[in-house]
């Protein structure tokens, strides 16, 4: 089997584990009431303009490589990553906001997202107008994203006992997995990830901190600019590497989307276990 293949595998399983225990979690009314006070409008901007605006200013200024470029801009036209519900969950943020969010984003980011691409691309490299079947990915995405949030919601509004029996099971199953995906491709790719160089692994370092700087002071409280935080800089690496099979191919384009991915789920893990070790000093102060 192709390691393409078992990566594929792997995360589609755990994504679609993990996300299905948040949305066990949630009902209709709390995902709702969450994305009513949230500033939507402005969440979209920061996400589809200002952050591919950031990434087309980093890029420039460390002067990075092709395959570095294009990977980068593909990362910053696609918000949201699946695991940010996942994130927010372990970082006590508002969960119903992020399952919100999450599955709203893949059917905006399946139209907007490769307009994105192109128009920035072409600036920067004169390149040739990306193929991007938009129906198609958004099926992807939605099957794969909206589909577990939105059945897990389901079923906890229809089968609440049944909802809680199982939670923790799918979590450790989901996870167990996630850990494992993760393992392999960081074995798959090691040799791309080492060979970034320190100025490419700088460059999405810095993007990233501003990434978390914006979407937190776009938040209302606590919980909501974490969500924000998180999903504004951990960019959906499975719609970057759907764009990069599709138009660059002869590149080693994907290694980087790899590379540069992995690099902003490592500094989301550390966000978010500084975030917990806050909460709990906070809290061990007050008793």
């Amino acid at each position: 089997m192709q390691p393409e293949l078992i990566i594929r595998i792997l995360t589609v399983c755990s994504l679609a584990g993990l996300l299905l225990a948040v949305g066990l979690r949630l009902t209709f009314q709390e995902v709702s009431d969450s994305i009513r006070r949230c500033p939507f409008a402005l969440i979209l901007i920061l996400n589809f303009l200002i952050v591919p605006f950031l990434c087309v200013a980093a890029v420039r200024w460390a002067g990075l490589g092709r395959d570095s470029i294009v990977a980068m801009v593909l990362l910053g036209a696609a918000p949201f990553a699946p695991a940010v519900p996942v994130f927010a969950r372990l970082a006590r943020a508002d969960i119903a906001l992020a399952a919100g969010l999450t599955s709203i984003y893949p059917v905006i980011s399946a139209f907007v997202t490769p307009w994105v691409c192109e128009l920035i691309l072409e600036q920067l490299l004169g390149t040739m107008a990306l193929r991007f079947a938009s129906g198609q990915v958004m099926l992807v995405l939605i099957a794969t994203t909206t589909a577990p949030l939105l059945l897990g919601v389901g079923l906890n509004h229809a089968a609440p006992h049944f909802s809680r029996r199982w939670l923790r099971r799918v979590e450790v199953v989901s996870e167990a997995t996630g850990a494992l995906s993760l393992g392999y491709v960081t074995f798959v790719e090691f040799d791309s990830i080492v060979g970034m160089s320190a100025r490419a692994l700088l460059t999405t370092a810095v993007l990233f901190e501003l990434c978390v700087g914006a979407g937190y002071w776009l938040g209302r409280e606590k919980s909501s600019r974490r969500v924000i935080a998180l999903g504004t800089s951990n960019r959906n690496i499975a719609l970057a590497l759907l764009v990069a099979l599709q138009n660059f191919g002869s590149l080693r384009v994907v290694s980087a989307v790899v590379g540069h991915g992995l690099v902003m789920i490592l500094l989301g893990l550390i966000h978010v276990g500084y975030w917990r070790l806050r909460d709990d000093v906070l809290r061990a102060r007050s008793v």
